[in-house]
């Protein structure tokens, strides 16, 4: 397999050099937090003038540290190895295992010449326990399984070939090394049921499963659908015969969402310009471990390229919502009554907003008059883009929405200036 270069989190970690703060690194299972710490920071370390001996790396997962994992012993072997005023990397993978870790790492940063990286499994080392732990001492570089760009610089195959099978198997780096469906499918599925699973199962100590594994699969065939705690507990009275309760059920999600196996997205009401609570949609963050877990049955492709098309939003860092138009509309029995029209995706960083709709196929007139009819009713400045799942140029109408096919979407960094 070729090697994945990573530039966007490398570019990170290098921004961040030398400024104080404890670079932590976290992501979802086998995203390639370990790698890109112990193998691409590490060699731009050294290429750039750090001398080895000035890299300090302890993978506390490694069996053969294990004396590591206890502080004292850890902070002892740290201090025994600086020694002159140069500048120190302190590289740690898996830092959850080390007792007392919070301790430790605040006292690494009153050493004077040191700069702190770790990496942290999201069993025990979630992202709201670092911000409140580390507040104002920490940053967190959040990393997102391969993009399909990525994922295409060691793809040896054609891109419509590659584009099938990043929809179909994910993005995971190690998901490239594997050449038979078989054994793809096996990894992912042994991926999810023993470490993911048993990661929530382990921290929340979950002792009934069932609801817990049940709930997983109604989300994965409902990705880019509306839902809430509520419909969700019915869904387990009406169709599983099973009791749940809000609480749980709302439980259970933060569980997967802290977990990075899922995110949720927010309705935004753009014309009222405030959020809306509930419904909301969620998407998983990988597509392969969304499909290995319903056992590739549901392959909806307009669904699936919604997902990700999210994912990519959020790999380039943007804030993304649901946005909700409300409108007044002529009933069936010719009254007026109230409506909403929907726009994908609101995406925001910074000063830059972007309005995206998805759309696999637009094979017909009232397909193309249905998917531009919530950009025509979104009275700002900002820019309106359809992304279509088939080759096509790049197009822009009477009303300024342009249209990008999702291989130009993907692979091109300037995608949404197009």
């Amino acid at each position: 397999m070729k090697s994945i270069k990573r530039k966007k989190y490398l570019n990170e970690l290098i921004s961040l050099r030398n400024n104080g703060m404890i670079k932590i690194i976290t992501g979802m299972r086998r995203c390639g937090k370990s790698y890109l710490l112990f193998e691409i920071f590490t060699s731009y370390l050294e290429t750039s003038g750090t001398a080895p001996d000035h890299i300090i790396k302890v993978d506390l997962e490694d069996y053969k540290n294990r004396t590591m994992r206890n502080p004292d012993n850890l902070y002892a072997f740290v201090e025994s190895r600086i020694i002159d005023d140069g500048m120190y990397y302190i590289l740690l993978d898996e830092v959850q295992m080390l007792d007392n870790f919070e301790d430790v790492l605040n006292g690494f940063l009153k050493m004077r010449n040191v700069d702190v990286y770790v990496t942290g499994s999201n069993a025990k080392f979630l992202s709201k326990d670092i911000i409140t732990e580390f507040r104002g001492r920490g940053f967190e570089v959040k990393m997102y399984p391969l993009s399909f760009k990525e994922y295409m610089s060691a793809y040896s195959g054609t891109m419509q070939a590659g584009f099938n099978e990043y929809m179909l198997y994910g993005g995971l780096p190690q998901i490239l090394s594997y050449e038979t469906e078989e054994q793809k499918v096996r990894f992912l599925k042994t991926l999810f049921d023993e470490t993911y699973i048993k990661d929530i199962k382990d921290r929340y100590d979950i002792r009934k499963d069932d609801d817990l594994e049940e709930l997983i699969n109604i989300m994965a065939s409902g990705i880019g659908a509306l839902t809430n705690p509520n419909k969700l507990a019915n869904t387990f009275r009406s169709e599983k015969k099973s009791v749940i309760s809000y609480d749980t059920v709302k439980d259970y999600i933060d569980y997967l969402c802290d977990s990075f196996l899922v995110e949720k997205s927010t309705r935004y009401d753009i014309k009222g310009k405030r959020y809306v609570n509930s419904p909301y949609k969620y998407y998983f963050m990988d597509l392969g471990l969304r499909n290995a877990r319903i056992n590739f049955r549901q392959s909806e492709k307009s669904h699936l390229m919604e997902n990700m098309i999210y994912n990519e939003l959020r790999i380039r860092g943007f804030n993304v919502d649901v946005g909700v138009i409300p409108i007044v509309v002529k009933g069936e029995d010719g009254k007026q009554q109230r409506s909403n029209l929907e726009v994908d995706f609101i995406c925001n960083l910074g000063s830059r907003r972007y309005y995206i709709q998805s759309a696999y196929r637009m094979e017909s007139d009232e397909k193309i008059r249905q998917e531009r009819a919530s950009l025509l009713k979104v009275d700002d400045s900002f820019k309106k883009i359809i992304i279509m799942g088939e080759e096509s140029p790049v197009t822009r109408d009477e009303a300024g929405i342009t249209t990008i096919s999702i291989y130009d979407f993907l692979l091109k960094d300037n995608s949404l200036e197009l």
